[in-house]
């Protein structure tokens, strides 16, 4: 017996085609804790939205230093960041973490 449905195929960049929509993913990779899955996040949102190209041309950084910054081993300057972030219409906050009464 074979099963003849197919399921569509899923792609993160369908999801991300607004900043409100970037922020909220970026976020939930930053609680996740691990850096890989935010640089995971943030490539996949580069990717969606401006490409990398578009991206060096708007942060000022080299398009292959954003790839190696982006990689999973990547370790980006805070800078860096900043100004990736920037080119995408996006910030960063801090705030405080929540608390136990």
């Amino acid at each position: 017996m074979s099963d003849h449905s197919r399921s569509a195929s899923f792609s993160v960049a369908d999801y991300l085609n607004t900043p409100d929509r970037a922020a909220e993913y970026l976020n939930a990779a930053m609680e996740d804790g691990d850096e890989r899955v935010l640089l995971t996040a943030l490539r996949n949102v580069v990717r969606a939205s401006v490409g990398m190209t578009s991206l060096a041309k708007k942060s000022g950084l080299a398009r292959e230093s954003i790839y190696r910054m982006l990689s999973e081993d990547g370790n980006p300057r805070l800078s860096s960041l900043i100004d990736i972030l920037h080119a995408l219409d996006l910030d960063l906050a801090i705030k405080p973490r929540n608390r136990a009464a």
